[in-house]
């Protein structure tokens, strides 16, 4: 039903609902990427004002967001007749989605005390569109996080290799390793090191040409020119530059001719001695759709993976954030914590933000395991429901090529324990059992359960292979 109101409270409950509606229609990523980091501006005359992080950000949520924007915030209030996109610059737009941008709306007060003129809908407010975009001013670079920097990054077993090869790549103007490609899973800190090899790059020598964008960018950035007919410009753009760094490059699979024209950008960067920096979510050889050629190119230089997170990892994820935060993180609730959420660092912080807000809400009410217990069971109920010991099993069994009642038997030869070992370890890291549970399932008692888990959190460090298996399986299990 529309809503007569446009009240603060009103608009940021409408903003949320409409964030919600299109996260579904066009998926995590694609929202993630070009509508999360949008903020609601004011509203003045029927016009609603959205503040956009960048130039180029607001050019692509126009060409392709923008009409199905204004269609349902229309339909959730007549009174908005249409939405206005201004660049609000800097590294004060990177906040969270749902929160009114202060410094936008007092730009937009001033220019809004007189009737906003229709065209600026489509070319977006000149005064703010002029302002400098942050430390990657060139306009084929995205914003960087200023949270994600080497000093933020907390290293542990499973990641140290990724952090060292970043921090090496970024100290040095000597290129090593031509190009370093990091891999991981979600939420597991790759997109942060790219962020912070690029920071460290820019404050240590700002005269340098970093670019860092995503594939899809790139992509879009091609189609435009071979659609204008600028295809000598597009080159010129991305040759020039002394540091390439394309974050999630999977996504470009299946686009033969993107390929080709990065992988000629690649070789001739390549050749001139500059560096290129690449992200995936998959192993050159593993990536999907990508051309035989162009998957040898990325795999020539240094392949970097970044392995899921292990028990001290988390917990020094935890109190790194807490003390960022301000808080003081008891310790039985940071282990709570780091044992229930073990698929992604993202999903961690997240719950530790809800905890922490909770107690700010609460007048810094004492955070206790209840309390934590009680502010996620939500989350900690989805965790439950995401896999059961039977399940990893069947799976587990399935992707060894043995049966489930070869893993549970007393055979210790190394085809079946091994995969027996990898399976405790998934239950131990993909559902709330306690280790005596988990035995119990594989007719083994919770001291052998220890010595599985701490054995595959050894192996996967020094096994590329089955720490490959170990992420396959838990993705499998996740989906």
């Amino acid at each position: 039903m529309a809503e007569e109101a446009t009240n603060d409270a009103t608009v940021l409950d409408q903003w949320e609902q409409i964030c919600a509606q299109l996260k579904t229609e066009i998926g995590e990523t694609a929202f993630d990427s070009w509508l999360k980091p949008l903020t609601v501006g004011s509203f003045s005359d029927g016009t609603m004002n959205i503040c956009v992080p960048t130039r180029f950000m607001r050019n692509w949520v126009i060409t392709n967001y923008s009409d199905r924007i204004h269609k349902i915030w229309q339909k959730k209030n007549p009174q908005i007749q249409s939405v206005n996109f201004v660049v609000q610059a800097g590294q004060e737009a990177v906040i969270s989605r749902g929160l009114y941008n202060p410094t936008c709306r007092s730009l937009l007060k001033k220019i809004n005390s007189t009737p906003l003129p229709q065209d600026v809908y489509h070319s977006g407010i000149n005064a703010a569109a002029n302002a400098n975009d942050g430390i990657l001013s060139d306009s084929l670079s995205v914003p960087l996080n200023p949270q994600y920097t080497f000093d933020n990054f907390v290293v542990g077993k499973t990641n140290e290799f990724a952090y060292a090869a970043a921090r090496k790549v970024a100290e040095s103007r000597n290129i090593s390793f031509n190009p370093l490609f990091l891999y991981s899973g979600v939420g597991l800190g790759k997109t942060h090191l790219m962020h912070a090899i690029a920071w460290h790059i820019k404050q240590q020598d700002p005269s340098r040409h970093v670019v860092y964008l995503s594939a899809e960018k790139f992509m879009y950035k091609f189609v435009r020119a071979l659609r204008y007919k600028d295809m000598t410009a597009f080159k010129e753009q991305f040759r020039s530059v002394d540091v390439l760094m394309v974050d999630d490059v999977q996504f470009m699979g299946g686009k033969d001719t993107t390929q080709k024209e990065f992988f000629y950008t690649f070789n001739s960067l390549i050749e001139e001695g500059r560096q290129i920096i690449i992200s995936a979510d998959k192993s050159p050889a593993d990536l999907e759709g990508i051309e035989a050629h162009l998957k040898s190119r990325l795999g020539c230089g240094l392949v970097a993976d970044i392995h899921p997170t292990d028990f001290d990892l988390r917990m020094g994820i935890l109190n790194s954030k807490a003390n960022q935060l301000g808080f003081d993180l008891p310790q039985k609730v940071a282990e709570f914590l780091a044992t229930k959420i073990t698929s992604n660092i993202r999903e961690l912080e997240g719950a530790l933000r809800r905890v922490i807000a909770h107690s700010q809400l609460l007048n810094n009410h004492e955070i206790t395991l209840d309390m934590t217990q009680d502010v996620l069971k939500d989350m900690l109920r989805s965790f439950d429901k995401r896999t059961t010991i039977d399940e990893i099993q069947k799976k587990v069994a399935e992707y060894f090529n043995i049966s489930v009642k070869e893993m549970q038997s007393s055979r210790r030869a190394r085809t079946v324990a091994r995969p027996r070992q990898i399976a405790m370890y998934l239950a131990k890291q993909l559902t709330s059992r306690s280790l005596p549970e988990i035995g119990r399932k594989f007719d083994r008692d919770h001291t052998t359960v220890m010595h599985a888990v701490r054995k595959v959190e050894e192996l996967i460090i020094e096994d590329v292979s089955l720490a490959e298996n170990v992420e396959a399986l838990r993705r499998i299990l996740e989906a």
